[in-house]
């Protein structure tokens, strides 16, 4: 929390009970202590603070909820989305176990709904899934698009966008923070001439899954299995001047779990190749780190949230401030974890995600009651 707060340059006109500073670690904590209402969220967060004020004499009122509505009202959405894209960054670096694939960063994305609570303000905004006609669905839905650092969970940018927009539009508006020496992966529902385009045109290289009804010719068989061959663009694409794109496509089985008798047809496109480099059997194998962004957003909305509607703000400006929050509160623990297996030297994907959040929830008033001369012992 030091170091967001550092970050932090609000003026305000006035000395508030709330200052912006306060209401920005609230915002962020209230992913800490997800099923609390806001005032405990408050006590909880400056619990150490209240017995060192108390010993000099001091009294801090904990407002009431009103008071803390306005005051997340007036901060707004925009502090924190500035806030995350200030500070969050990729963190693995060359010694992160499982970080890279040959020098290539690793990272995943994909999209996720949110349930948020059924205000009108949200209904008109966000909108709702469809249902079976005479029916509505329980909830309104926020998407959220994610890219994500899969040797570290570490969510490094994020898209907040109503239901009725698709992943694969948000998608593409999301390759803004992939660069040259990433790896890209994503999953059959994003896979596009566009995708393909957009990641080629950031130099960043790809690994994406092949929906089954997309065909590609073998016009040139590879020594390990795979082939290369062309996508091309729509119609209106060539119009606009779009030529074909050379790729390699990797096919393989998997064996169902579920049937062992039956087997699941994979089939890979990439940028990549060099099959000496980047065998088939490698991407193969690596392509399956994809299901980190799964468990990253597992971590979200079960671990962080672990509610049955998962955003408690009633209208829409606060909903994309708490989601906001809520990332950054997942920043926080994913970058504690990422410190910690620095030093121990092991993979950052071994530490527990809830056993560190739990740590984080103890430690907070511990640390606010260390005097300032004993923090450079901790």
């Amino acid at each position: 929390m030091a170091s967001l707060t550092a970050t932090i340059k609000v003026e305000e006109e006035r000395t508030r009970s709330l200052p912006a500073q306060l209401v920005v670690c609230l915002i962020i904590a209230m992913s800490l202590w997800s099923r609390d209402s806001m005032r405990d969220v408050l006590k909880n967060l400056i619990d150490g603070l209240s017995e060192a004020w108390v010993k000099v004499g001091k009294y801090w009122r904990v407002p009431c909820k009103s008071a803390i509505t306005q005051a997340r009202q007036r901060l707004g959405a925009r502090v924190m989305t500035r806030l995350f894209h200030q500070l969050v960054r990729p963190m693995a670096n060359s010694a992160t176990i499982g970080a890279f694939l040959n020098g290539l960063r690793i990272v995943v994305i994909d999209g996720s709904c949110l349930d948020i609570p059924d205000s009108d303000e949200n209904a008109r905004v966000f909108g709702r899934p469809g249902s079976r006609p005479g029916t509505r669905a329980a909830f309104p839905k926020a998407r959220l698009v994610i890219l994500v650092e899969a040797g570290t969970h570490l969510i490094f940018d994020a898209l907040i966008c109503p239901y009725r927009i698709g992943e694969r539009v948000r998608a593409l508006k999301l390759l803004r923070s992939v660069t040259e020496g990433m790896l890209l992966m994503w999953d059959r529902g994003l896979h596009s001439y566009a995708m393909v385009q957009a990641t080629v045109n950031k130099n960043c290289d790809y690994l994406g899954r092949i929906p089954a009804n997309v065909k590609f010719l073998n016009d040139k068989p590879l020594e390990d299995g795979s082939y290369l061959s062309w996508i091309y663009p729509s119609g209106k694409l060539r119009k606009k001047g779009c030529e074909p794109i050379l790729l390699r496509v990797i096919e393989y089985k998997v064996e169902n779990l579920e049937n062992r008798e039956e087997q699941i047809r994979y089939r890979l496109i990439t940028s990549l190749l060099d099959i000496e480099k980047f065998p088939a059997q490698l991407l193969a194998c690596e392509y399956h780190q994809r299901w980190e962004v799964e468990n990253t957003i597992d971590e979200l909305k079960v671990h962080l949230l672990g509610r049955k509607t998962h955003i408690r703000s009633q209208k829409p400006r606060e909903v994309v401030q708490e989601v906001y929050g809520l990332l950054l509160g997942h920043w926080a623990v994913r970058r504690l974890i990422f410190q910690a297996a620095t030093s121990a030297d092991v993979a950052p994907l071994r530490l527990s995600f809830t056993g560190t959040l739990r740590v984080v929830r103890r430690a907070l008033p511990k640390f606010q009651r260390l005097q300032p001369q004993e923090l450079p012992f901790f």
